[in-house]
C-alpha cells in the first residue's frame, strides 16, 4: 500500500492514501465499498476520491454530506461549503438540519459573516442539544465581532518565510529565553510526500523539531534536533521549553491514517552536549490524548498546562494543569474549568506573565480556531478575551507565543497567504508576532549602466508579484536624479521596473518575507543606453576619445588599446578599407616641435595595429601637429555649454574665452587621435558606443619640466595620458 502524507491538519496529520486506479470502471458498489474502507482506515483524501467517483454516478445527497464532512476536516472550507450547499438545498424535510452548523461554519471562515449568522439562526430553530446550542450561539457573536474588530495599531504580523515554511504545516514555535532561537516542529518539505508502506519507516515521513536562528535577515536555515528528540518511527511536535531553557516539553505521536492514535508527553534535559534522552511524563500520560505542553506558573508553584480530550472535561480537547514536585514527577492533572474550557476545542496554552494564551473554537471566534487570552489574579481566571484581528482571521489560528522580551513572538495560521502542498487552507505557516509596528520601504536609484552616473527623467513601476498575477501597484516618474521611494507591505514579493527613454529598462525582485524589524530596502537600477548606430562615410574624421599619451611620449598605454582594437575589428570586418590614423596637438610649443610629436604618436598606433595583424599599407599615420584646430560637434556642445556646435578651436578663438579653465578644455579638444576612411567602403554603420566611450581615468600628477626651446609645456593635470 502507498499512501501520501499530506498535513498535520489542526495538530493532526493528514494520511492521503493514492490508491491505483483499476483499469476497467468500477461498479457503484464497488466505489462505495472502497471509499469506506478508506474512510475506515481514516484515510480522508481517498474516501474523498471514490465517494466523489460514486456521486457522479447517482447524486445521492447522503454522499453529498459525507464528502462535505471530509473536506471539512481537512479543513478545505470552500469545497466543504459548496458540498454542504448540494445537500441542504435539496433537504425539503430536515434530514440534515444537524449540518447546517458545520455549513454556516464554512460559511464564516470562508468570510461570509451575514450569511454565516443566518443559517447559524436555522439551526438554532431546531436544534435540541443544549451544548450545541451555546456554540451555535458563541458562532453568532463571533461572526457579529469579525465584522466590527478593530485592527491593531502596535502590532505587525509577517510570515516566517521560506526558510522556515513550507507547503506542508509548522506548528508549536517555542523560543529560548533570550529570544535568539526559535524551536518548532515540520516535515520541511514542498512537494508531495509518497509513503511507501512496504518500504519500512523513513526518516522524512515525520513531523521533527527544528532550531532556527534569529539574524538581521530574518531566520536562518533551520537545524534538526538529534534523535533524542526526535526518535525515528514517531512524529515529534508540540515542543516548549522551560523559562531557563534546559527542558523541553514535546509531543510524541503515532497516527492511523488521518487521526492521531497516539500522543504523549515527553521531557529532555539540556547539558553541555546538548539535550538529553527523553522521559515520558508517565503521570500525565494515559488513554487519551495529551498535547501540547506550556510552562507556567500557578499558587506560586511550577505547574505545566496541555491539552487533552481525558473523560470528565467540558467538551473535546479541554486545558489541564499539573503541578511539578520535583525530580521530574508532576501531580494529577487538573482541568481549567468552565471558565476557559468549553463544549468545543481549547488548545495550544502558552503561559506568560499571568497571562495564559491559548485557542478555541467553542468561545466566540471570528473563525474556526482563535486565539484568546485570560488573566490569573492569583486564585482565578478573568473571563477569557479575543485579541481580535491581526492575531486572528476568518481561518485557523494558534500556537500564540511570545519570547521573553514580551514584544516578539510567533503564532501559526492558515491565513491567506500560506502556501499549502493540497487545499489553500489546509496546511498551517508560522507568521512572526511583534508588538510595534514594522514598517518596509523601497529607496530605489536609476543609473547608467556604462558611467554609473544617476539618471533623471526616469519612471520607475513597482509590481507586486504575489498574487495569481502581477499587480502594478504604484508608479512614479522623475524628472531629475533624485531617488524613489515607495512604502511596502509584508509578507509580500515584488519586482521593480525602471525605463528610460533612449535606455533599455532594467528589472530587480526582491521581497518583505519574514522581517522581524522595519526595513529599507535600498536597490540600484541600472540601465544599459539603447544602441545608437552612425553611419561613418569616407574622409570624415572619428575621435578615439581614449587614446592618450604620456607627456612628451609616444608609447600606447593600456587604456588606449581598447579603441584600437576597435580599429582593427572594423579593418578585419571590411577587409578592403584603407584609414588614415591620424595625431593632434594643440598649439602650445612650436609648431616643429607638436607636428614630430604627432607624428611620433601617430606611428606608434600604426605599430599597434601592424603587430595585430594588419598589413601596414592599409594604414597612413599622419601627424598634423597644431595645424587642424578641432570643429566642436554637437555632442561636445551638449558636453560644454561655453562652446557652440560649429565653433572651431583656433588659437585666437581660445584666447578669447573667459576662463582659465575653459582654455584648458578646448587645448584638451584639439589633443586627439582620429582615424578616417580613404579607401574601400564608402560608408560602414556601427554601433555609437561600441566606436566612441568616454573613460574615466584618473592621471596621476607628475613633475612639470622645464620648459625647452621648442617643446611645449603641457599641464599635468589636464594632459593627455
Amino acid at each position: 500500500m502507498r499512501t501520501s502524507l499530506l498535513t498535520f491538519a489542526l495538530f493532526l496529520c493528514t494520511v492521503v492514501a493514492l490508491q491505483a486506479q483499476p483499469l476497467n470502471k468500477a461498479t457503484y458498489a464497488a466505489m462505495i465499498k472502497t471509499a469506506e474502507e478508506q474512510l475506515a482506515n481514516n484515510d480522508y483524501y481517498n474516501a474523498i476520491d471514490w465517494y466523489e467517483k460514486a456521486y457522479e454516478e447517482r447524486s445521492d445527497p447522503d454522499l453529498a454530506i459525507t464528502i462535505a464532512t471530509l473536506h471539512y476536516n481537512l479543513r478545505n472550507y470552500r469545497r466543504a461549503e459548496s458540498w454542504f450547499r448540494r445537500a441542504l438545498r435539496k433537504d425539503k424535510k430536515g434530514e440534515y438540519a444537524e449540518y447546517r452548523f458545520m455549513y454556516a461554519r464554512c460559511m464564516k471562515m470562508n468570510e461570509k459573516y451575514d450569511e454565516a449568522i443566518e443559517e447559524f439562526q436555522k439551526y438554532l430553530e431546531t436544534a435540541t442539544d443544549e451544548k450545541m446550542r451555546e456554540l451555535a450561539e458563541n458562532e453568532i457573536a463571533g461572526a457579529e465581532f469579525a465584522k466590527i474588530a478593530p485592527e491593531p495599531e502596535d502590532l505587525t504580523i509577517s510570515n516566517a518565510g521560506r526558510k522556515i515554511n513550507s507547503k506542508y504545516s509548522e506548528y508549536s514555535p517555542t523560543f529560548s529565553p533570550d529570544g535568539t532561537e526559535m524551536y518548532y516542529a515540520t516535515l520541511k518539505r514542498d512537494e508531495l510526500l509518497v509513503i511507501d508502506a512496504d518500504k519500512g519507516d523513513k526518516e522524512e515521513y515525520y513531523t521533527r523539531i527544528y532550531v532556527a536562528k534569529r539574524t538581521d535577515e530574518g531566520w536562518s536555515e533551520p537545524q534538526p534536533l538529534g534523535q533524542n528528540i526526535n526518535r525515528p518511527g514517531y512524529h515529534v511536535s508540540n515542543c516548549a521549553l522551560s523559562p531557563d531553557g534546559r527542558r523541553m516539553f514535546f509531543n510524541r505521536l503515532l497516527l492511523k491514517g488521518n487521526e492521531v492514535a497516539e500522543a504523549k508527553l515527553f521531557m529532555s534535559e539540556k547539558s553541555g552536549s546538548g539535550w538529553g534522552a527523553a522521559k515520558e511524563m508517565e503521570s500525565l500520560n494515559g488513554d487519551y490524548i495529551a498535547k501540547q505542553p506550556a510552562v507556567g506558573e500557578l499558587f506560586g508553584k511550577e505547574v505545566l498546562f496541555f491539552s487533552s480530550n481525558m473523560d470528565g472535561g467540558e467538551g473535546g480537547f479541554d486545558l489541564y494543569y499539573a503541578t511539578y514536585k520535583g525530580n521530574g514527577v508532576y501531580g494529577d492533572p487538573v482541568n481549567l474549568g468552565p471558565k476557559i474550557n468549553t463544549p468545543g476545542n481549547e488548545e495550544t496554552p502558552f503561559f506568560l506573565d499571568g497571562i495564559l494564551y491559548f485557542s478555541s473554537d467553542g468561545h466566540p471566534t471570528m473563525g474556526g480556531f482563535d486565539i484568546f487570552r485570560a488573566e490569573w489574579n492569583g486564585a482565578t481566571w478573568s473571563e477569557p478575551s479575543n485579541m481580535g484581528k491581526g492575531y486572528n482571521t476568518s481561518l485557523d489560528d494558534h500556537y500564540f507565543s511570545l519570547a521573553g522580551n514580551g514584544f516578539q513572538g510567533a503564532l501559526t495560521s492558515n491565513r491567506t497567504g500560506v502556501r499549502s502542498v493540497f487545499a489553500r487552507t489546509c496546511c498551517d505557516d508560522i507568521y512572526n508576532v511583534t508588538l510595534k509596528l514594522i514598517e518596509a520601504n523601497l529607496l530605489a536609484l536609476a543609473l547608467d549602466a556604462e558611467t554609473d552616473e544617476p539618471l533623471d527623467s526616469v519612471t520607475v513601476e513597482l509590481v507586486n508579484l504575489t498574487g495569481e498575477k502581477p499587480k502594478v501597484v504604484a508608479r512614479q516618474t522623475h524628472v531629475k536624479t533624485d531617488p524613489f521611494a515607495f512604502p511596502l507591505e509584508l509578507d509580500q514579493t515584488y519586482m521593480i521596473i525602471a525605463n528610460r527613454a533612449a535606455y533599455d529598462p532594467d528589472t530587480l525582485e526582491f521581497n518583505t518575507l519574514g522581517l522581524l524589524d522595519s526595513k529599507t530596502f535600498e536597490l540600484k537600477l541600472k540601465l544599459n543606453p539603447e544602441p545608437v548606430y552612425i553611419t561613418l562615410t569616407k574622409e570624415t574624421p572619428i575621435v578615439l576619445e581614449n587614446i592618450y599619451y604620456d607627456f612628451d611620449d609616444d608609447k600606447i598605454l593600456p587604456d588606449a588599446e581598447q579603441d584600437l582594437q576597435l580599429v582593427f575589428e572594423l579593418m578585419n570586418e571590411y577587409p578592403d578599407m584603407v584609414i588614415e590614423l591620424s595625431s593632434h596637438t594643440d598649439n602650445r610649443g612650436t609648431e616643429a616641435y607638436n607636428r614630430d610629436l604627432s607624428q611620433r604618436r601617430a606611428e606608434s598606433a600604426r605599430r599597434w595595429l601592424i603587430n595585430k595583424g594588419i598589413a601596414r599599407r592599409r594604414i597612413e599615420a599622419v601627424g598634423y601637429g597644431e595645424s587642424v584646430p578641432f570643429t566642436v560637434t554637437a555632442k561636445i556642445a551638449a558636453e560644454y555649454p561655453f562652446l557652440k556646435e560649429g565653433d572651431v578651436l583656433t588659437e585666437e578663438f581660445i584666447n578669447k574665452l573667459e576662463t582659465e579653465e575653459q582654455k584648458e578644455i578646448a587645448h584638451q579638444l584639439n589633443r586627439r587621435t582620429e582615424f578616417k576612411i580613404i579607401e574601400g567602403p564608402s560608408s560602414i554603420r556601427i554601433e555609437e558606443r561600441r566606436l566612441i566611450r568616454r573613460g574615466k581615468h584618473e592621471v596621476k600628477d607628475q613633475p612639470v619640466e622645464k620648459k625647452k626651446e621648442g617643446v611645449r609645456e603641457e599641464d599635468p593635470k589636464q594632459k593627455k595620458k
